[in-house]
C-alpha cells in the first residue's frame, strides 16, 4: 500500500503540469540554488556503527580507500586482497570474530550532545552541515519506519540522532544536509530483488528523510552499482524539484547512477582530489576528512592529519576555482568530536572570522592572473586577491587602476601602485601584536 501510495503520488506530479520532468535532461534545468554556491565550506560527518571499531589499515594499496574506516565491515568479506586480510586478521585478535552486527549494542552515544556539535560546527565557520544518515551498512541515524531494528531508534543509541542533530544545528542558522547510500552491502533484499528493495526501502527511506527532516541537501553515494535508470532516482527528483517541502532550496550532488558522476545534479563532487587540477562550469564541491579517512579511526597518526595551514589554503584554492570544501569529522561511537578534529575546525574558523568577506558569496574571477600562492574571487564589483605566504610585495597583471586597497582584519589602507596594466601591492607592516591571522593574507581590491 505505501509503495503504491508513494507512486501514485509521483505520477500525480508529473500530470500536473510539473516543471520539471523525470529525466537529467529537465531536472538539470533547475538553477541550482544560490546559497550553496554561497556557503563555501561545509562539514561532513561521518558516524555509524563503524566508529566502534574504528579501524583501518595505514595502506591504500587496492587504491580505494583501504584506510577508510567505514569500510571496516565490507573489508571483513572481502579479504581477496592481502591488505583486506589486515582487517579479518585485527578483527579476530581484538574482537575474536564478533559478528559485525553486534557492533550495534556497542553504538552508544552517550556522550552526544547536539547543541556542544553544533556550537562546534559554527564555530568552524562552516555554513553547512551533511550527516551519514545510512552508510553502506544499511544502520540509519533515525528510526526510520523502513529499517526495523537496524537503526539508531530501536538499538544502540535508541534516539533520533539525525533528528537531535538537525535541530541543533538550524537552531545556528545553519543549512543541514544528509548523505544517503543507495545501496546496502549485505541487504538480503538488495542481493535477492533489488527492484523490490528500491521500491520498498530506497526510495521510501529517501522520502521519509524529505518529508520528516526537511533537508537543504540530499547527497547520494554507493551508486555505483547501477545505473541511474535502474535506481529509478530521476522520477524521485522531480518529485523533489516539483513537489517536496524543500523544492526551492534543496541541492543534490552527483551520485545517483553509475552514469551520473560529473554529468547531473546541482553540483559535482570529487574527493581527495588535487584541486590545483579540477575544472568545472558547474558548481562542485570537494569531500575529503581532516585524516585519510572519513569514519573515525584510531589507528591514523598525527602526521596523517592535515594542519589547519593546509586546510586554509585548500579552501582557498577551492574557492578560487568556484568550489565549495565539505571537510569530514568522524565522531567516536560515544559521540565525542576527537579534539584534534574540535582544534582544526576551530582554527579555520578563527580565519575566517577575519576574511570570511573573501570566502562567502564570491565567485571565482574570471580571466585571473596566474601568480604562485596568489588566489583570486570577487564579489559584486569587489575583488579579493589571497595570499598563501607572506609577501612583502605583490605584483600581477590588472586590468583597471583600484581606487583603493585594503587588508581584510587591518584597519589603514594599503599601499599600491597601478602603471601599464600592472599592479603592485606593498604588505602594510604589521608585528606579531597587529598581524590579523594565520596562514593567508586577503587583500580587498575596490574601484
Amino acid at each position: 500500500m505505501k509503495k503504491s501510495l508513494f507512486f501514485l503520488l509521483l505520477f500525480f506530479a508529473f500530470t500536473t503540469k510539473a516543471q520539471y520532468a523525470p529525466q537529467w535532461s529537465s531536472l538539470d534545468q533547475r538553477p541550482t540554488p544560490a546559497w550553496f554556491e554561497d556557503a563555501k565550506f561545509g562539514i561532513f560527518i561521518h558516524w555509524g556503527l563503524y566508529s566502534v571499531p574504528a579501524w583501518a589499515t595505514l595502506s591504500n594499496a587496492d587504491g580505494f580507500g583501504s584506510y577508510y574506516s567505514e569500510w571496516y565491515w565490507e573489508r571483513l568479506n572481502n579479504s581477496k586482497l592481502k591488505i583486506h586480510k589486515e582487517f579479518v586478521d585485527f578483527h579476530q585478535r581484538v574482537y575474536s570474530g564478533k559478528p559485525y552486527q553486534e557492533f550495534a549494542h556497542d553504538f552508544k552515544a552517550e556522550l552526544f550532545e547536539p547543541s556542544k556539535w553544533a556550537d562546534i560546527l559554527e564555530n568552524s565557520g562552516a555554513k553547512y552541515v551533511v550527516l551519514t544518515s545510512k552508510h553502506h551498512e544499511g544502520f540509519t541515524m533515525w528510526p526510520s519506519k523502513y529499517s526495523w531494528n537496524w537503526n539508531a531508534g530501536d538499538i544502540g543509541p535508541r534516539r533520533d540522532l539525525l533528528g537531535d542533530l538537525t535541530k541543533a544545528v538550524k537552531s545556528k542558522g545553519l543549512k543541514m544536509g544528509y548523505y544517503y547510500s543507495l545501496y546496502e552491502w549485505f541487504n538480503p533484499l538488495y542481493k535477492t530483488d533489488p527492484d523490490k528493495y528500491i521500491e520498498e526501502r530506497m526510495l521510501l527511506q529517501m522520502r521519509e528523510l524529505v518529508d520528516q527532516y526537511e533537508p537543504d541537501i540530499l547527497w547520494g553515494d554507493g551508486e555505483w552499482d547501477k545505473p541511474t535508470k535502474d535506481w529509478k532516482i530521476e522520477p524521485f527528483m522531480a518529485w523533489l524539484f516539483n513537489e517536496s517541502k524543500v523544492k526551492n532550496h534543496i541541492v543534490i550532488n552527483d551520485r545517483w547512477g553509475s552514469d551520473t558522476r560529473s554529468k547531473y545534479g546541482s553540483f559535482y563532487t570529487t574527493e581527495y582530489a588535487d584541486v590545483s587540477k579540477v575544472k568545472f562550469t558547474r558548481p562542485w564541491e570537494e569531500c575529503r576528512g581532516i585524516g585519510e579517512s572519513f569514519g573515525y579511526s584510531r589507528n591514523e597518526n598525527l602526521e596523517m592529519y592535515s594542519s589547519a595551514e593546509k586546510l586554509v589554503h585548500m579552501l582557498v584554492e577551492i574557492v578560487s576555482k568556484g568550489g565549495n570544501l565539505l571537510l569530514n569529522i568522524g565522531p567516536r561511537a560515544d559521540g565525542g568530536i576527537p579534539v584534534i578534529m574540535q582544534q582544526r575546525l576551530a582554527e579555520i574558523g578563527a580565519w575566517l572570522k577575519v576574511n570570511g568577506e573573501a570566502i562567502y558569496g564570491t565567485r571565482a574571477l574570471a580571466d585571473a592572473p596566474k601568480v604562485d600562492n596568489v588566489f583570486f574571487t570577487e564579489k559584486g564589483s569587489d575583488h579579493y586577491l589571497i595570499a598563501t605566504d607572506w609577501r612583502d610585495v605583490i605584483e600581477t597583471s590588472w586590468a583597471k587602476k583600484p581606487k583603493k586597497v585594503s587588508m581584510l582584519g587591518v584597519d589603514s589602507p594599503v599601499k599600491f601602485e597601478y602603471k601599464g596594466g600592472k599592479l603592485r601591492v606593498i604588505a602594510p607592516h604589521l608585528t606579531p601584536k597587529t598581524n590579523p591571522c594565520q596562514y593567508a593574507w586577503a587583500y580587498k581590491i575596490e574601484y
